[in-house]
């Protein structure tokens, strides 16, 4: 599938352990990525300054459903699993 263009919900809903331009300690899970515009688009999108994480990221149904709000509660769901 491709990536619904305003959904920010990968941007939002997992935590990301490494640094970022603007969040030099990542940042935690549920927190909205500071690269993350107003349209919910990527500012750092294709620039080497993007996370690794963010760049492995795919768009699959399975983690981001099939409307923004349940990405948002998938990707929620995989974190809060993923912790321990």
């Amino acid at each position: 599938m491709d990536c619904r263009l305003g959904c920010g919900a990968c941007c939002i809903a997992p935590s990301i352990t490494t640094p970022i331009p603007g969040m030099p300690d990542g940042k935690p899970a549920g927190v909205r990525c500071v690269q993350l515009d107003d349209n919910n688009l990527c500012q750092i999108f294709g620039q080497p300054s993007r996370p690794d994480v963010c760049l492995r990221f795919t768009a699959t149904e399975d983690v981001c459903g099939t409307t923004n709000q349940e990405a948002l509660w998938l990707i929620s769901t995989l974190e809060a699993a993923t912790q321990s």
